[in-house]
């Protein structure tokens, strides 16, 4: 009789675009069951935390660049 973990560990972990879009769908709070049980059980903690910090930036980037850009436009 085969264990549900041993399946798992035969499965391949999350490509890099994989984990993107479960970093981005985290960020909005729709990630679905599937998915979120993908990543516990076959992915790297690291690549998530790297991706997580990458996203993070990037929206606080967009975020000042469209503050500077407003407060140009208004004459601030």
């Amino acid at each position: 009789m085969r264990h549900h973990d041993e399946d798992d560990t035969r499965k391949p972990a999350p490509t890099l675009w994989q984990t993107w879009m479960s970093v981005l769908a985290a960020f909005f709070g729709v990630q679905s069951s599937a998915n979120r049980e993908r990543d516990f059980t076959r992915g790297k903690a690291s690549h998530f935390i790297l991706l997580g910090l990458l996203a993070t930036a990037l929206f606080v980037g967009v975020l000042v660049g469209i503050v500077t850009l407003v407060t140009r436009l208004a004459g601030v």
